[in-house]
């Protein structure tokens, strides 16, 4: 029962976040980007503060050993981050166009450190790095499929809001994924599969977290701190940051609506789940 739930959230979470970027990129509700920004950041800080750590910290571990798991598991995400910009940098430094003066081209790479770059600086890779995108991408979301099955193999209802997290941060990824190969091909169709092959990913690392949590499952409390370590990196360095624009109060106030949304799905979520 417990590998099927997994194999079920994994892939509503690696493949549906796919069809929900698609929906958004492509569709009538691309003007919800914005507004999806601010609910993925509620859902996942929600799911980090009130379920993931909660539980984890509920184990006879000692709680230094656990802060000491979450506060290397910051560091360790912020190194990758680093490491994904500097090779995007590189990568966009070589194709920037002679004609573009240098001062300018210096402008607009701090312009877009926390756009471009913070979209997993997707949106500025050229059609040679389809397949370059996929492969991360792929990697990316079989971590995903590991972390959602040490929270379902801890509590059904850790499970969920996991899978529902991962979901809701993902679609940003996932749109900037789509936005490079559609930058390659003018095959929409093409590009959704081949994101969605990579989505699907995320079930195989379900699988093998399944049964990795099962032979260790004394080490289940450090892999929910290294899920809340993630999901809270992703919405504190990568999400945050982008909604960190000064805006008319009506703006500012649907902000703060939408994040407040993400925190009541995870919430909600979990009471249907589990609601004793």
């Amino acid at each position: 029962m417990t590998l099927f739930a997994i194999v079920l959230g994994t892939l509503f979470a690696g493949v549906g976040s796919v069809w929900l970027a698609a929906a958004l990129s492509f569709g009538v509700l691309a003007r919800y980007t914005q507004h999806m920004l601010s609910l993925a950041a509620g859902a996942l800080l929600a799911t980090a503060f009130m379920h993931l750590l909660p539980e984890a910290f509920e184990s006879d571990i000692g709680p230094d050993h656990l802060f000491m798991t979450l506060l290397i598991g910051l560091v360790f995400f912020f190194l990758l981050d680093k490491a994904e910009l500097w090779h995007h940098g590189h990568e966009h430094g070589a194709h920037t166009p002679d004609a573009a003066p240098a001062a300018e081209h210096a402008h607009a790479s701090h312009a877009h450190a926390h756009g471009a770059a913070h979209d997993h600086g997707h949106s500025h890779a050229h059609s040679g790095g389809g397949w370059a995108v996929l492969a991360g991408d792929s990697v990316h979301c079989f971590g995903d499929g590991v972390l959602i099955a040490a929270a379902f193999m801890a509590d059904m209802r850790l499970g969920a809001i996991a899978a529902l997290a991962v979901l809701a941060h993902e679609v940003p990824h996932h749109m900037g994924d789509l936005m490079v190969l559609r930058s390659s091909t003018t095959d929409r169709k093409a590009a959704l599969i081949k994101v969605s092959l990579a989505g699907s990913v995320t079930a195989l690392g379900g699988v093998l977290g399944f049964w990795l949590v099962e032979q260790l499952a004394e080490l289940l409390p450090y892999f929910l701190v290294v899920a809340s370590s993630s999901f809270m990196y992703v919405a504190l360095a990568d999400l945050i940051p982008q909604l960190q624009k000064r805006l008319g109060a009506r703006q500012t106030a649907a902000q703060i609506a939408w994040l407040l949304i993400g925190i009541g799905l995870v919430t909600l979520v979990s009471t249907l789940a589990h609601p004793h």
